[in-house]
């Protein structure tokens, strides 16, 4: 197994320790230590951000292309100015980096990078057919949810059959966009929809996720999912908490200038007692994906109240003095927790899966 530097380091520690407390043998540890090999640099960290930023140039590439007027002339006359022509085109397109993705799957199993490249480009193709093929069947209603709604549909089946977790986040942020559209459509693009907002509404639909999520650990074919789902459910929801405590559940600009800062006090105390709800679960259960969204959001909470009340009437240098401190206690207690495998450390190893699943 290779492992990097920061892996390799602490899993030589673990083994000393063992073997210094009698828990394995001396035969043992040297077995242990010869299983894996630590490479000097990260090699595999180099080739993931590589491919994410030529998918990135890829895409900046394609948006000043589809700016040159000379080109969009060129392919509109390509395609015959069809919209459904171009939507056959670009999902041929993406049928061709779909099958590239999945015979390197078969073929290049190493090339773990490569393989969910040509997948993601297939996925932006993908995109492009559903708006030139909104654009082909639009009749001028505006009721353009419905594109959402099938990419949704589409990105979701894919990333079952695939199965693909980063297809899988495309279905659930496709799925967020319908919702937010839809319910926008429904209410005739007006502020309310049965009396929420749209942060209110994603807080609803943020709790439906998460909810989702867990029911997913149940169904084996589901359950690589899983967490995908609830870090973007609890994105979801801890986000539009954080608006919602700011500006309430008001929908007109006007009427949110006009609200004394107190009145919005509810919405902030929501905020933070469903973050302390995550922390306590999250502790509770020792799942840290919740224990770190709640942590986060905690202290974004905590800090946006001090902004509001009391930014203005504190001396900055105070200000700043509190935000030092509370960094470095944070800093601190971190220190403590990671510095594992020293006599100096007062907090029990973490196990060895969940450290080296969270380096990955």
């Amino acid at each position: 197994m290779k492992v990097s530097n920061r892996q390799g380091k602490f899993l030589q520690k673990a083994i000393a320790k063992w073997q210094q407390e009698g828990t394995i043998t001396a035969d043992e540890a040297e077995r242990l230590s010869n299983g894996f090999t630590i490479q000097s640099f990260d090699w595999k960290k180099l080739a993931k951000y590589s491919f994410w930023i030529a998918i990135v140039c890829g895409l900046i590439s394609v948006a000043a292309a589809v700016a040159d007027d000379y080109i969009i002339h060129f392919i509109e006359q390509l395609f015959s100015s069809s919209n459904i022509a171009l939507c056959i085109g670009f999902q041929a397109i993406a049928g061709v980096f779909y099958y590239l993705g999945l015979r390197g799957r078969i073929k290049h199993t190493e090339r773990v990078f490569t393989n969910e490249a040509f997948i993601f480009t297939g996925v932006m193709f993908t995109a492009g057919a559903i708006a030139y093929f909104g654009r082909a069947v639009d009749t001028g209603s505006g009721h353009f949810s419905l594109l959402f709604l099938i990419g949704t549909l589409m990105y979701g089946l894919m990333g079952l059959w695939f199965p693909s977790r980063m297809v899988w986040v495309f279905a659930i942020l496709s799925l967020g966009a319908w919702f937010g559209t839809e319910t926008g459509y429904v209410s005739g693009w007006g502020a309310y929809y049965l009396g929420m907002n749209y942060p209110l509404r994603f807080v609803l639909f943020g709790i439906i996720l998460v909810a989702v999520s867990y029911a997913f650990k149940y169904f084996p074919r589901l359950a690589e999912f899983y967490k995908p789902s609830l870090r973007l459910g609890l994105l979801y929801l801890f986000i539009a908490l954080w608006i919602l405590s700011i500006f309430g559940n008001y929908g007109d600009i006007d009427r949110w200038y006009a609200v004394k800062q107190p009145e919005l006090f509810g919405w902030g105390l929501l905020f933070g007692g469903v973050a302390c709800v995550s922390i306590f679960f999250g502790i509770m259960t020792e799942d840290p994906i919740t224990r770190g969204f709640g942590i986060t959001f905690l202290l974004i909470n905590l800090y946006t109240r001090y902004f509001e009340y009391f930014w203005n009437g504190m001396h900055k240098a105070l200000f700043f003095f509190i935000l030092a401190f509370s960094f470095w206690l944070v800093g601190s207690r971190a220190e403590r927790i990671w510095n594992i495998g020293s006599g100096k450390s007062e907090v029990e190893p973490a196990r060895l899966d969940e450290i080296l699943e969270e380096e990955e």
